[in-house]
């Protein structure tokens, strides 16, 4: 009888323990199911910072990283004015609507607070090559009007993006998008 009860015992502790193995084991791999991709934790909520300036927009160009994609707008001089967020995106000047290529994913309107005077584009024209990157899918020119100028990004999902301000090469300066592949790993 002894013998018995000192087996259950044992089989109770032995159950106790387990489970709680068992559930420390499941919430660590919660947790680490929800750590930020890469380490990123920009989130997707707009963002907008400086003001109108005169220096004139560049070009563009894109890039791939190993945990976002990149696009750069470089002008001549010192350029701070932008705003960035999701949702629909027209012409300056115009109104007209601006749709780049999404795949069914979604659009950034990015508009930068300096003039286009010398971007060889014009309002609809496809401004970057991005065939097979991650996460961004096509850039359109949307026009210039006042001092504003305007870009549809199309992006695979709705992911977190991050506004950098650089200087140089020189006296110029770039505003940087980087757009995450993901949201966590």
């Amino acid at each position: 009888m002894r013998s018995t009860r000192t087996l259950t015992a044992v089989t109770a502790v032995l159950a106790v323990l387990l489970i709680t193995v068992g559930t420390a084991t499941a919430a660590g791999r919660l947790r680490t199911a929800a750590a930020p991709y890469c380490g990123i934790t920009w989130g997707s909520a707009g963002r907008t910072g400086g003001g109108l300036n005169p220096a004139p927009l560049l070009t563009t160009r894109t890039g791939q990283q190993d945990c976002y994609d990149r696009l750069v707008f470089e002008f001549d001089g010192s350029a701070d004015g932008y705003s960035v967020g999701y949702g629909d995106v027209f012409t300056e000047g115009q109104g007209l609507p601006v749709s780049p290529y999404t795949a069914g994913g979604a659009v950034l309107r990015v508009q930068l607070r300096e003039p286009a005077v010398g971007y060889p584009y014009r309002a609809g024209d496809h401004v970057a090559t991005v065939l097979g990157y991650r996460t961004l899918r096509d850039v359109v020119y949307g026009g210039t009007f006042e001092g504003y100028s305007t870009f549809a990004v199309g992006v695979r999902a709705q992911l977190p993006f991050r506004v950098l301000l650089l200087a140089g090469p020189g006296t110029h300066s770039r505003i940087v998008l980087d757009v995450a592949h993901q949201w966590q790993e």
